[in-house]
């Protein structure tokens, strides 16, 4: 039987060996989750009676994997990949996926993103491929060598160039863009970023720890600035605070996106970028690094160091302890040592 579960269809029966099967179908189409409930009570009918061994396929893996990972923080970045992931995968059974057809799908993410989102893709259908292994579902995932990354500068924006970006977006991304360069939030925390979480009063939004890359809560401090850009979405939905044409925003990584960097003039930039521009601003204002650490929720100090260069001022009063011509060094503390002759 099929019933539904929030947005969901479940199914819902007994297999031939007398196991319950109960689960996600991990859809919202009443018809394609039928077909799924049919094809799994043939599978299962044809393992028990006939011997055989079942194929599963890519859909049926997604789907079991996803269910078992509800508790991910990342889960929502997770099911993005897989929607794009769908378009090659859809319906292809999984002991006929090689390594050459993974590598192929990953060459065009790479040419339309870059090699480092390539490989986040990779790691996701790693996953799900090791898992069915796990399962017995396969023998073994075929073994795909992610692409070779540089570890590069982090890319910010000076304020002029963040003026050119916020004033070629369309309004529901600049006022989001606007809001991220303000507070330091996730892309993930702003698009899904609802009324109950904001309290106007005591200036401040409240990052559930289930929503926290760290896994713990944070409060984020609102300036005037940010507090006047909400009042703007008051009234435009009920629960989410962005929406676009009344309706709440799903993605800012659109072609919108795309275009307004270019004609800013902005080149190798994403939306993350937004974050590193608002901690490095910050750095360069002043703020300490313990500060910023606790303004946009990193789990250590190490995740802060990165923008100590930005802002010198803490080391610069010991710039003059060592000196070549003319300059009396500082005292050392170690007691001078007397030569004798």
């Amino acid at each position: 039987m099929l019933y539904k579960r929030g947005k969901s269809w479940w199914l819902d029966f007994t297999a031939p060996n007398g196991e319950r099967v109960r689960r996600s179908t991990g859809t919202t189409d009443k018809t394609a989750a039928q077909e799924l409930h049919d094809r799994l009570k043939v599978d299962l009918w044809r393992t028990s009676r006939l011997g055989e061994t079942p194929t599963y396929t890519w859909d049926e893996a997604a789907v079991r994997w996803l269910d078992e990972h509800q508790h991910k923080r990342s889960l929502s970045d997770d099911m993005q990949k897989l929607s794009w992931l769908q378009s090659y995968f859809r319906g292809v059974t999984l002991n006929s996926i090689t390594a050459d057809q993974i590598r192929e799908i990953l060459s065009a993410k790479k040419h339309e993103t870059t090699a480092s989102t390539a490989n986040h893709y990779l790691s996701l259908i790693r996953a799900i491929l090791n898992a069915a292994a796990d399962w017995g579902w396969i023998t073994a995932a075929p073994r795909v060598k992610p692409y070779p990354v540089q570890n590069k500068r982090l890319r910010w924006l000076t304020q002029e160039e963040a003026s050119q970006l916020l004033a070629e977006l369309p309004e529901h991304l600049r006022v989001m863009a606007h809001f991220s360069l303000l507070t330091g939030l996730r892309q993930s925390n702003v698009v899904e970023l609802e009324w109950q979480q904001v309290n106007m009063q005591r200036r401040a939004v409240w990052i559930h720890p289930d929503q926290a890359k760290a896994g713990k809560g944070i409060s984020v401090p609102l300036s005037d600035e940010a507090i006047q850009l909400l009042r703007g979405q008051i009234g435009k939905h009920q629960t989410r605070v962005f929406t676009y044409k009344e309706r709440p925003v799903a993605s800012v990584r659109t072609k919108a996106w795309e275009k307004a960097l270019v004609r800013a003039g902005i080149k190798d930039f994403t939306w993350h970028g937004l974050r590193h521009t608002w901690a490095s601003w910050h750095v360069q204002a002043g703020t300490p690094l313990a500060v910023l650490k606790e303004l946009g929720g990193w789990a250590s100090l190490e995740m802060v160091q990165r923008y100590a260069h930005l802002s010198p001022d803490h080391t610069a009063k010991y710039a003059g302890n060592v000196a070549v011509h003319g300059t009396k060094m500082a005292q050392s503390p170690l007691r001078a040592v007397p030569q004798t002759i």
